[in-house]
């Protein structure tokens, strides 16, 4: 083994000041910490895969981060691929210090929570990808983030979420070597080719939940709205997802010819940006589709709510109707029972009682008094 040097001088592991330290519980301000294990984390809690290949074949599984270390340092044209998910700090800052990466990058793929974007530090590119993936059970979409370190000698994946499913990849690769030969930037358009084939099947599902809506909106089912403003939100981050790849992708190819990137790669990327863009102007159709399918459902919804006030209106104005013809022929039959009343009172002081043309006078002082309030209330059309 001495007589292969290492390929290049690893920079001298250096203490990361940034990290914001974590705060100290009650009762320790005056304990001295416990001195840390020398060297690089071993634990493998968040460790998915580890690999060292060469010349597109693999050559060693090591189980660790610091075994990965040594066996990449022994082997001169060697490539480390570090699958991580959900990685600790201590994990992050050991791989900063073996491989250089640059204090922001890493910060960002601890927190988590970053944009689509693309960023070299040095020798190093720094790319941070949403992969989405549809669940049928729920008819929704899941969103997971993954941060890429792309070096001369190594590949660093860090996952946060459950897409995507990097196994795949891996396997894809080795089972190309000729592919996985070209090194680091073959696997960073895998990755990029993976994630984005991973849309499809989202796409699928957003057109078929789209159908389904179209059809729900126009049977008048009530719980579309909600389902339409949940789906939106949905497209806003597949939007978010997809949108800053196209710029990505075209960052990366501007680069083809100043790092010497191979040609057949340079044509596979070329095809990432193509199912790219096309899949960025379907979530904007998506996004088109919706706010039109929910302006119509407004739309409906508003003619149902008119229709309904119309009905009660109608409803309301064949009840006064109702009411009026009721209230006129209370009244007409009032004015009898008024007179009838009156006279039936038997008192021996009332005047006309003993008048012999009483009778006769009652019935018609009842009758005029009928037939003009029918008259009345017929020229009022409440009769």
């Amino acid at each position: 083994m001495s007589e292969n040097p290492p390929r290049r001088q690893r920079p001298t592991p250096k203490k990361h000041s940034w990290l914001r330290p974590s705060p100290a519980r009650a009762g320790e301000a005056d304990t001295p910490p416990a001195p840390a294990p020398p060297g690089p984390t071993n634990g493998a809690g968040s460790i998915v895969h580890a690999a060292v290949y060469r010349d597109g074949h693999r050559i060693s599984t090591p189980t660790s981060l610091a075994d990965t270390y040594r066996q990449l340092r022994e082997q001169p044209d060697g490539m480390a691929w570090i699958g991580l998910h959900r990685p600790t700090e201590s994990e992050l800052v050991s791989l900063a210090e073996e491989f250089d990466l640059h204090q922001l990058a890493v910060e960002d793929a601890l927190e988590a929570h970053q944009r689509p974007k693309l960023e070299r530090y040095g020798d190093t590119l720094f790319v941070v990808l949403r992969a989405a993936r549809y669940l049928d059970a729920s008819e929704e979409v899941d969103f997971g983030e993954l941060h890429i370190f792309v070096g001369h000698d190594f590949v660093i994946t860090v996952r946060h979420g459950a897409a995507p499913d990097l196994s795949a990849v891996r396997r894809r690769m080795e089972s190309t070597p000729e592919l996985l030969a070209l090194g680091p930037e073959a696997v960073l358009y895998a990755i990029l080719d993976a994630v984005v084939d991973g849309y499809a099947p989202v796409v699928w599902g957003v057109q078929n939940d789209i159908d389904e809506i179209e059809t729900e909106v126009f049977g008048g089912d009530p719980e579309v709205s909600r389902r339409i403003y949940e789906l939106a939100r949905e497209m806003v981050e597949f939007q978010r997802a997809t949108r800053p790849l196209v710029g990505m992708l075209h960052g990366l190819m501007a680069g083809f010819t100043k790092y010497g990137t191979d040609d057949e790669l340079q044509r596979y990327l070329r095809d990432v940006a193509d199912h790219v863009t096309h899949t960025s102007e379907r979530v904007d159709g998506f996004r088109s589709a919706l706010a039109d399918i929910l302006a119509v459902n407004a739309t409906l919804v508003t003619q149902q709510q008119n229709a309904e006030m119309r009905a009660l209106a109608e409803a309301g104005f064949e009840q006064n109707e109702e009411i009026k013809k009721i209230s006129s022929w209370a009244a007409i039959l009032f004015a009898p029972t008024l007179v009838g009343t009156i006279y039936g009172m038997n008192f021996d002081n009332m005047p006309e009682l003993h008048w012999a043309g009483g009778y006769p006078f009652a019935i018609v002082l009842m009758a005029v008094v009928c037939t003009s309030l029918y008259v009345i209330f017929k020229k009022r059309d409440w009769l």
